[in-house]
């Protein structure tokens, strides 16, 4: 698992008691990669004011070069970190501080690579590399909103129990409805035994990201239930209400269930298109910079 969703899961585990003792990576020992990267902005800024070339600023004068090759060293270094974060022999106060930095830099990146140009835009491959840098940034964003996001939701939604506990309990009910199946009549029998058979958890990459099964088999058995127990003699009614309890306490933990991996799903997805895109973004780069130097 990557070291992001691990560092999120340890999160959503905690207690309540050293939940309110962590501080969230964006607030690393005060902001300090916040005000690392607003000195990196304002002296790209001064830089670029500084300099008054011939005609319009461009990437092609002492500022621009410097602007480009600070601009060029924060993406190498921010890809660097994709890939060294994966290592698990990183402590967890080490992952918190570079992904403070990772997220701070990469925002103040957008500032020095957009001062590089100066405001020079065409289509060519200097503006391609441009533009999938400013997807990098903007699906890291989203990133940064997942992680800050979804590790409370996730807490609020297993309500002091893991998931290990609600698909255990899952599997006791499921035993219990099927002795319970036995005093109803056959049909409904036929709609519960099909329920504890047919337990949708996980499923498809849709499914997982939506949370939404609309086939559910507890559902159905529920519908049954409720239908057959509206209609049959009093003596028949308290069967039908055990077999519902437990349908209902199933339905309920299999919808948490649903909602942690959807949760989970929501912060893993965005790399799909974080890392092809950054991949990307270095053969831009490669490009943009053989061809200053090269060809003009």
């Amino acid at each position: 698992m990557r070291a992001h969703a691990r560092a999120a899961e340890e999160t959503a585990a905690r207690p309540s008691h050293e939940e309110d003792r962590h501080t969230p990576f964006l607030e690393y020992r005060r902001f300090f990669y916040l005000k690392v990267a607003a000195a990196v902005v304002v002296g790209s800024i001064v830089l670029y004011l500084i300099d008054v070339p011939l005609g319009q600023p461009y990437g092609g004068t002492w500022a621009g070069y410097t602007l480009g090759t600070a601009g060029a060293v924060l993406i190498l270094w921010l890809l660097w970190f994709g890939y060294r974060k994966r290592s698990y022999a990183v402590s967890q106060g080490k992952l918190e501080a570079w992904l403070s930095a990772h997220v701070y830099l990469g925002l103040a990146l957008l500032i020095v690579a957009t001062l590089h140009t100066g405001f020079h835009f065409g289509w060519n491959i200097h503006t391609a590399a441009y533009a999938l840098m400013c997807l990098v940034i903007a699906s890291g964003a989203f990133g940064i909103y997942c992680y800050v996001h979804y590790p409370r939701l996730m807490t609020e939604n297993r309500g002091g129990i893991t998931m290990p506990q609600m698909l255990a309990r899952i599997a006791v009910l499921n035993e219990n409805l099927r002795t319970s199946a036995m005093t109803i009549d056959d049909a409904t029998a036929r709609l519960v035994r099909d329920a504890t058979e047919r337990t949708e958890i996980g499923g498809s990459a849709w499914q997982q990201i939506s949370g939404n099964y609309p086939h559910c088999t507890t559902t159905r058995a529920l519908a049954g239930v409720d239908e057959v127990a509206a209609q049959c003699p009093p003596e028949q009614q308290d069967a039908y209400r055990q077999v519902r309890v437990m349908l209902d306490e199933k339905a309920q933990l299999l919808s948490r269930s649903r909602r942690d991996l959807s949760y989970k799903a929501m912060m893993d997805v965005w790399l799909y298109f974080h890392v092809p895109l950054s991949f990307g973004l270095l053969a831009a780069l490669l490009a943009h910079v053989v061809s200053v130097f090269f060809f003009y």
